[in-house]
């Protein structure tokens, strides 16, 4: 897939406010706080500053809908753990997530993991649930930058006592060097394809 245009839609919390056209498909980024979401949304569309970045954990707090070249959606939804904000507060992101992926939109989720910490209790849940539901998704480890190769590979080996996968079911992405870039956005376009024509 080849991004030429990305533009920032609105920011939704119930149903009633996600846009209304529900053919297009949907690429949801779900993860923990600190995981990069936002950054993997504007190193794929080559926009540095379309989805906003934070050093503060937990910013989003809405679900956020960009399209794409006006054919898909890219949705950005809050981060979990990590952010140091009333435990009241936690829930009802939590609700905004669950509403998002329980509802009947069209959609797919890159569910993102740092590549340098092993899988917590949430993203465990997450891949759970997202499994239970028969919800499409497809993991992507962040922060390659972080890790040397010889890393990278002792890294995978601790996160496999927690998940099960093999290295060519997953994505790697770095939104410093933009390194997995063009495999991510080469998946959404097969993704795309296959969902054309089936």
């Amino acid at each position: 897939m080849i991004i030429k245009q990305a533009d920032f839609v609105k920011s939704a919390v119930y149903e009633r406010d996600y846009p209304e056209e529900i053919n297009k498909v949907e690429f949801a980024f779900v993860g923990r706080s600190n995981v990069g979401k936002s950054s993997l949304i504007n190193s794929l569309t080559g926009r540095r500053k379309l989805a906003k970045t934070s050093k503060t954990p937990g910013r989003t707090q809405l679900i956020n809908y960009f399209k794409v070249n006006n054919e898909v959606y890219f949705v950005d939804l809050p981060g979990y753990g990590f952010a140091k904000v009333p435990k009241e507060m936690k829930q009802e992101w939590g609700q905004t997530m669950e509403r998002y992926l329980a509802s009947p939109r069209h959609k797919l989720v890159f569910v993102l993991l740092d590549i340098r910490r092993v899988p917590s209790g949430e993203d465990i849940d997450m891949l759970h649930w997202l499994d239970h539901f028969d919800i499409p998704f497809k993991i992507i480890f962040t922060k390659m930058d972080k890790v040397s190769n010889n890393e990278k590979f002792k890294c995978l080996k601790a996160i496999k006592t927690k998940i099960d996968f093999t290295n060519d079911d997953v994505l790697f992405h770095s939104s410093l060097s933009n390194s997995g870039k063009d495999e991510v956005l080469e998946f959404i376009g097969e993704y795309l394809e296959e969902v054309q024509e089936g």
